[in-house]
């Protein structure tokens, strides 16, 4: 009998708890008023409680024709049996934090590696821009050669590429972020 009646204190005693995790106001289990606001400690500036609402992350788009990279064995040729390796970008994310002057955004490319009949196994460097565009202006452009290990050439292989862009935080609504392979300018 005195298993049953523990079980049931227990039980009375579980549910009066979380009872009172739902009942009343908030503040109301510390003591509180509902119109009587919590004490902050004195080491917090009312700026450091206001809440924050990060708002606009730049878009990221890849520009048309920046999507795919190939290299050539023989340096003009366009035929596919002299391919060496492919690249090419499929989706993109950005992730961004402001402080009072700047705005950095966090660019994430996933790409693909393919060899073709010319390519062997081994570091691959891609070059990869990213451009900051606020309407017709351009706020920053940087190009990276991004190594990307090829173990097999019988098995492609995917890679993540990461960006980290600092602009000064007044860049307007319109601001984008493009992302893409830069071949460079084409030799005739």
């Amino acid at each position: 009998m005195s298993v049953n009646v523990s079980r049931g204190v227990l039980v009375v005693s579980l549910m009066m708890v979380l009872g009172g995790c739902n009942a009343g106001s908030m503040g109301s289990g510390l003591g509180l008023s509902p119109t009587e606001p919590a004490a902050q400690p004195a080491t917090q500036t009312a700026a450091a409680v206001q809440p924050f609402v990060q708002g606009f992350c730049p878009q990221i788009s890849l520009r048309d024709g920046t999507s795919v990279y190939r290299t050539y064995a023989k340096s003009k040729s366009q035929d596919a049996k002299d391919v060496v390796f492919q690249a090419s970008l499929a989706d993109t994310t950005r992730a961004c934090s402001r402080t009072d002057t700047t705005l950095t955004i966090t660019a994430l490319l996933q790409g693909r590696l393919t060899s073709g009949p010319q390519g062997k196994a081994g570091s691959i460097n891609l070059p990869i821009r990213v451009t900051v565009m606020d309407g017709d202006q351009e706020v920053t452009s940087e190009i990276e050669q991004y190594a990307v290990n090829l173990a097999d050439v019988n098995q492609p292989t995917q890679f993540v590429y990461t960006k980290q862009v600092t602009v000064p935080g007044n860049v307007s609504g319109m601001t984008r972020v493009y992302v893409g392979f830069d071949e460079g300018k084409k030799k005739k």
